[in-house]
């Protein structure tokens, strides 16, 4: 017999897995974020590298998306895209943007905000190079987020591109890296009660500025 459906507003959870205090947090919220990374992946999470962009168009209209962060360096986040996608004009008609990772196993969520731009060609050579040969012509075989007719188009520009680069599809001038270059990082680590734990860090002139939010 099929179980009956719980209501929506009938859904909760007690969140007890662990704390976030300001005296065991790091001071650069970067090295916080790295060993979060590091134990969601340890944690064998579905896709530790997963995370929400949300950018906003030119109306000041917001729209989101998950992509998957491919880089960490002291510089920020990078993520790989068409740059003439929906998220790549709007990117290009403002270039601030908002991530967040949500690893739910674990009850964390971190969140960052910042001013985001294209990363150097060099680097999303790299990168282009660097992924399986599908994964290359893809690239080209998808023109992001336009309508197209049917599947059909999709499988017909794959082998299009197949057969005209062959085993070395260069990068297409349309495809490659941004960079986030973070202001804000908000760590979240729910606690029972709905008593979570907020860390906001704020970028300073004299460094990053830590606060505790209420939940």
């Amino acid at each position: 017999m099929t179980r009956p459906t719980p209501p929506l507003a009938d859904l909760r959870k007690s969140y007890e897995r662990a704390e976030l205090h300001e005296t065991a947090s790091h001071a650069d919220p970067q090295q916080l974020f790295s060993l979060w990374l590091d134990q969601a992946i340890s944690a064998q999470v579905p896709e530790p590298n997963a995370m929400t962009l949300a950018t906003v168009d030119s109306q000041q209209k917001p729209s989101t998306r998950i992509v998957l962060i491919k880089e960490l360096d002291s510089r920020g986040i990078v993520w790989f895209t068409n740059y003439d996608s929906r998220k790549g004009q709007q990117l290009a008609a403002n270039p601030y943007a908002a991530l967040q990772f949500h690893w739910v196993e674990l009850e964390r969520v971190v969140r960052i905000e910042g001013r985001v731009e294209k990363i150097a060609d060099e680097e999303s050579d790299a990168y282009f190079n660097s992924r399986p040969l599908d994964s290359r012509i893809g690239a080209w075989a998808s023109p992001q987020s336009q309508v197209i007719s049917g599947r059909s188009v999709l499988v017909a520009n794959a082998a299009k591109y197949a057969a005209k680069f062959l085993l070395q599809p260069p990068r297409p001038p349309h495809w490659g890296g941004y960079r986030l270059l973070p202001e804000r990082w908000e760590f979240w680590q729910g606690r029972p009660s709905r008593l979570h734990d907020r860390l906001r860090y704020t970028q300073q002139d004299s460094g990053w500025l830590r606060e505790r939010l209420a939940p």
